[in-house]
């Protein structure tokens, strides 16, 4: 295969494997270190009222995630508290979603339900595509349509398109010392609500598109909350939003959206003067809990087919795993590029694994112990002269039992290390002294020991790398990344030149 040909293989693994994590991070939102917490907010709707002993129904309108995410938030989890009602939650709605309560007949005079939404920043972007509509003008007497038309020839000479001209409508009903025609179109509307739905009949007259929408920030102190009543226009390109308060143009900072439209936000059939009353609490969570109840919302496939969808026992061996690969990689580069001289191809990073479990001191000097009994004992069975297998089953049992004499004895000594000895791969153990000592015969004691130093070194060193918390969090949660090591394995892998300690070894020769 042609080097150009294996640099777009690595190329594309090297692609999918950053771009997989890349939508993970960046749209599902999971964390790139453990124990990363996100700003998140609970916001509760509670709904008051008394019940007459008669068959009763409920509706709330409630905010809707594809609204909010043109505001730049994502609802993560809903949940709907009642008593003895049977629920229909979540239906659409034109002014955003609504939830039904209903029950044929209740004990109780006074009740409460509750709607909780949690709620974090979301990056995906949403562009508002609703259809603009012109709202019916209101019904007005001859002084009220004169005053009307009065505003609107005052607002028209000073305004450039219909942002500015809405701006500025809406500032002739701002302040004190507003025009008697201002104050006669408004005296009788006896909220911010009402005032928004007048405004938006009224621009009606004008052939503007207006809508009102209602929210409230969700930064501040306090866990109370009033709903804002804000107007948006349609400039035939997007909706602008203007603040009935001021006349500014953009939403307060932080505005959670509830709804929109022009029709009531609670009916009650038993009591004709309910209570709404909304709190909004502050916290910090677990980010990587907030991206898994988010993606179960969005996407359950996606969480149905990962790591994450096991059960907590076969995730933990996930988690060790998974490093196996980085491991090895680690060990790669220390022969490749370095020229560390190791026993064995895969013995380092087995002997690293060990040392998840010993912990790598103790894990060392126990390698050693048991490596320099084994060592002491097979040139004692080289007198004997055994056939290959049969010498190295009988370096097998007697690892076994080197690791049994160490565990006893540590333990009789009161030491905690011994007892993890039996957790060190004995095959490869076996294999180890019988390879070191067939070095040892060969090519001198000098060449053995080499060996075995860069072996336990590597072995360390990649104990270093997999036991990284924040390395194994990121592998166990993007296991993509996979490719990419995958990618630079096949680079490194046509790479036949200088180590790294050859230029030590050669110095003499290149002067």
């Amino acid at each position: 295969m042609k080097k150009s040909q294996l640099y777009l293989i690595a190329l594309i693994l090297a692609t999918i494997g950053f771009g997989g994590a890349f939508y993970k991070w960046r749209v599902l939102k999971f964390p790139l270190t453990p124990n990363e917490e996100v700003q998140v907010w609970t916001v509760e709707a509670r709904v008051g009222f008394e019940e007459n002993g008669r068959p009763n129904k409920v509706e709330l309108l409630v905010p809707s995630a594809l609204q909010n995410g043109a505001l730049g938030f994502s609802i993560s989890e809903e949940k709907v508290i009642s008593r003895g009602y049977a629920q229909d939650f979540g239906k659409a709605h034109s002014g955003g979603r609504m939830s039904d309560w209903s029950i044929r007949e209740s004990g109780v005079r006074s009740q409460a339900l509750y709607y909780t939404a949690t709620i974090i920043r979301s990056t995906e972007s949403r562009f508002d595509s609703s259809e603009p509509k012109i709202a019916e003008p209101p019904e007005l007497s001859e002084p009220g349509k004169a005053a009307l038309e009065t505003l609107f020839e005052q607002t028209l000479r000073e305004s450039a398109d219909t942002a500015t001209f809405t701006r500025a409508f809406v500032r002739k009903f701002v302040g004190e010392n507003i025009s008697d025609e201002a104050r006669l179109l408004v005296e009788n509307l006896p909220d911010q609500q009402a005032r928004g739905l007048f405004f938006a009949q009224a621009l009606g007259n004008r052939k503007i598109a207006a809508r009102v929408v209602q929210g409230f920030p969700l930064s501040g102190d306090g866990a109370s909350r009033e709903l804002l009543t804000l107007l948006q226009v349609h400039n035939e390109r997007e909706w602008i939003t203007v603040d009935l308060n001021t006349g500014d143009a953009g939403f307060p900072e932080d505005f959670f959206l509830w709804t929109r439209g022009q029709g009531p936000l609670l009916s009650v059939a038993s009591d004709a003067n309910p209570q709404l009353e909304f709190s909004v609490v502050a916290d910090l969570a677990d980010a990587m809990a907030i991206a898994k109840k988010s993606t179960d919302v969005r996407d359950t496939r996606l969480l149905n087919f990962s790591l994450l969808s096991l059960p907590p026992s076969v995730q933990a061996n996930y988690k060790l795993l998974l490093m196996v690969p980085v491991g090895a990689f680690i060990m790669l580069l220390l022969r490749n590029v370095v020229g560390i001289k190791t026993f064995g191809t895969f013995m380092p990073v087995l002997i690293a694994l060990a040392f998840d479990k010993t912990k790598l001191l103790s894990g060392v000097m126990l390698f050693c112990i048991v490596v320099g009994l084994g060592l002491l004992v097979r040139f004692l069975l080289e007198k004997i002269r055994l056939l290959l297998v049969p010498r190295l089953t009988a370096v097998l049992i007697l690892v076994v039992l080197l690791m049994a004499f160490v565990s006893i004895m540590s333990n009789r000594l009161g030491f905690e290390i011994g007892m993890s000895v039996a957790l060190f791969p004995i095959v490869i153990m076996a294999m180890t002294i019988e390879r070191m000592c067939i070095a040892w015969d060969e090519r001198g004691p000098s060449y053995a020991l080499t060996q075995g130093f860069g072996s336990l070194a590597t072995a360390c060193l990649a104990y270093l790398v997999m036991s990284y918390e924040p390395l194994k969090h990121l592998f166990f949660v993007f296991p993509e990344l996979l490719l990419v090591l995958f990618a630079m394995t096949l680079l490194i892998g046509r790479y036949s030149g200088y180590r790294l300690t050859e230029l030590t070894r050669f110095k003499s020769l290149a002067k």
